[in-house]
């Protein structure tokens, strides 16, 4: 296999940017994007933007037509080798007679895991897999961890003063952050699969919990209600809007009929609260990607102990609350040094007065 140089490097940085364009659309599927080119010569582009629509490679191709015969395929995921809703990509990247392949990394789906590269090879086709790989799954991270772990990116969403309390002692917390973070929000709520919350924020207050982004197309994701007794069904606000609500209950009740509103049941656990990992592995059958989740101090903390919290999302406003005030995490039982959950900082910015701080576990 020739070494990938300079072009392949930036034809793939161009067809990641394509892909992340469908990252409020194309839920359950995958992000992905192509470029075709003769060279440094792009001929034809293009992205999937939205399951059940053509994929990348099929947008591309129609943009490069005859010229596509000879030309190398940039694809940030590997091409499909399956009769889905769409034919197979390997087939009309074979048809179209292009001579190279370059992937960013194979498709762990069961009906492709390395069937399009076979195809490809299969037909002539100079495969090459890798280039800008760590990239393509960070962009996809949310439907490879449905995937390959059976469960969706859990993303836990958190606002709280200098002195880390997220609300007084009373429950008041609008609003700790200004406008701007505030507006963030709304972004990462739309490229989510669902929208999580425990049955404590409901009663307390009686959230819309729909993502509302400034602009741009986006599916309406999934609102998740943690409510063991369905102690919450006269909130209704919760019900609002076109998302869908899915209370998720003890499966010894029988759950009503509720207008926009889902019922499942969930196995809990000895002492009466969910478990966490059966409501995840849920979502995941479900086909959700990505959970963001805005809820109590005790859900979230619970989460975190439970090691499904995958990244967490910190707005820090600069105002102190006291010591009387609600804590952002509950229930972790740290007692010594040796217990503290060590995190790594990926991303730190200003947003408007408050510092947005993401965080993954080491």
């Amino acid at each position: 296999m020739r070494p990938f140089n300079a072009t392949d490097h930036l034809l793939m940085a161009r067809a990641l940017r394509l892909a992340e364009r469908a990252a409020w659309t194309t839920r359950p599927n995958p992000m992905v994007g192509c470029v075709i080119a003769h060279g440094d010569e792009v001929v034809g582009e293009g992205w999937h933007q939205r399951a059940g629509g053509p994929h990348a490679e099929v947008f591309a191709l129609r943009q490069a037509g005859e010229r596509a015969r000879g030309a190398t395929a940039y694809v940030t995921l590997e091409p499909c080798a399956h009769y889905g809703r769409t034919p197979p990509c390997a087939l009309a990247l074979i048809e179209a007679g292009v001579t190279r392949v370059v992937a960013a990394m194979g498709d762990p789906f069961p009906d492709v895991d390395g069937g399009g590269f076979a195809l490809l090879r299969q037909a002539g086709i100079e495969v090459a897999v890798g280039l800008m790989g760590d990239k393509a799954r960070e962009l996809n991270r949310g439907f490879l961890s449905r995937i390959e772990r059976g469960r969706p990116f859990v993303r836990i969403k958190l606002a709280g003063s200098l002195d880390g309390r997220t609300a007084m002692a009373n429950g008041q917390s609008k609003w700790i952050t200004g406008e701007a973070a505030r507006a963030d929000v709304q972004q990462w709520r739309a490229r989510a699969g669902a929208i999580l919350t425990g049955a404590a924020t409901v009663l307390a207050d009686d959230p819309l919990l729909t993502a509302r982004p400034a602009s741009g197309e986006f599916l309406p994701p999934l609102r998740v209600v943690l409510d063991a007794q369905l102690r919450t069904l006269q909130c209704a606000r919760v019900r609002e809007g076109g998302a869908t609500t899915l209370y998720l209950h003890d499966p010894a009740l029988t759950a009503p009929v509720l207008e926009r509103a889902e019922f499942a049941a969930s196995p809990l656990l000895a002492d009466g609260r969910f478990d966490l990992q059966a409501v995840m592995a849920l979502l995941g059958e479900r086909g959700i990607n990505e959970v963001h989740v805005e809820a109590g101090p005790t859900l979230c903390g619970a989460l975190l102990k439970a090691g499904l919290a995958d990244e967490m999302l910190l707005y820090v406003a600069p105002l102190l609350m006291g010591d009387s005030a609600k804590p952002l995490l509950a229930g972790l039982g740290i007692e010594t040094m040796a217990q503290a959950v060590r995190l790594e900082v990926i991303d730190a910015r200003m947003l408007g007065k408050d510092l947005r701080l993401r965080f993954r576990p080491e």
